[in-house]
């Protein structure tokens, strides 16, 4: 019999199952997969802090990361690409890194850096899903690690302020949901009829973006005129996760 498993990862809300983009990636996978995975939300732990989600359990090992769990689970015989061609695997990884390249920084922006966002929002919401006295430090916390890491990605030498490359963040970002529109089209998935690892890395980014109740994001606004990026995140809710836990 195989060994359970279990994913540690941030808890949902806003209708989604998770709000933390890496965490909602490895869901949507396991769903496509098939995978049955137990879930244990690290809000209000001591893990807030410490961990690094999403992390999956499984016997003796612990993988983190969700390129490393999704070949994880590949091994274990759960996977959402075997029907995918070679041209179509390398186009998957090019898309992937074209997320990690243009959305990335500017989705990290809208929840971390833009000051109304992280102080109605985002802060509020991470500070009371962690236990006293980390709700105090788990928001800054990770506020500074994603200005690090926007700034190391975008910030070419010598290294700008984040006001310098703020409007080169969003209109990368912009162009990538373009070109994420154009390459779904009227299809529900990126190839086929069943979605794979790169329908789980989309939603995983646009899905949080989506539902998010923001105060202000122009990149939000742009996602809101794509109708088959936005019907895309609605589809796989629906189909995935509406017999699940109502998140938010």
């Amino acid at each position: 019999m195989a060994a359970a498993m279990e994913l540690r990862c941030w808890g949902g809300d806003w209708g989604l199952p998770s709000v933390h983009t890496e965490s909602l990636i490895v869901l949507a996978y396991a769903k496509f997969s098939g995978a049955t995975v137990s879930i244990s939300p690290i809000d209000w732990t001591w893990k807030t802090i410490t961990a690094t989600v999403p992390e999956l359990l499984c016997g003796d090992s612990a993988i983190q990361e969700p390129a490393q769990i999704l070949n994880f689970l590949r091994k274990q015989r759960f996977n959402a690409d075997y029907e995918l061609t070679a041209r179509q695997g390398a186009d998957t990884m090019a898309y992937i890194a074209l997320l990690e390249e243009k959305l990335r920084p500017a989705v990290l922006h809208t929840f971390w850096v833009d000051a109304e966002n992280y102080t109605n929002l985002t802060r509020p919401w991470f500070a009371s899903h962690s236990p006293f006295p980390l709700n105090f430090f788990v928001p800054s916390r990770h506020a500074n690690i994603a200005l690090s890491r926007i700034l190391l990605t975008k910030g070419e030498a010598p290294l700008h302020r984040i006001s310098e490359v703020e409007g080169k963040i969003y209109s990368d970002a912009k162009e990538c949901l373009n070109l994420l529109s154009y390459r779904l089209g009227t299809a529900n998935y990126f190839f086929g009829d069943s979605p794979t690892s790169l329908d789980a890395f989309v939603f995983g980014f646009v899905a949080p973006l989506q539902k998010a109740s923001l105060p202000r994001s122009p990149l939000q606004s742009h996602l809101k005129q794509l109708d088959n990026i936005t019907r895309f995140c609605d589809n796989i809710l629906a189909v995935y996760f509406s017999l699940d836990h109502p998140y938010g």
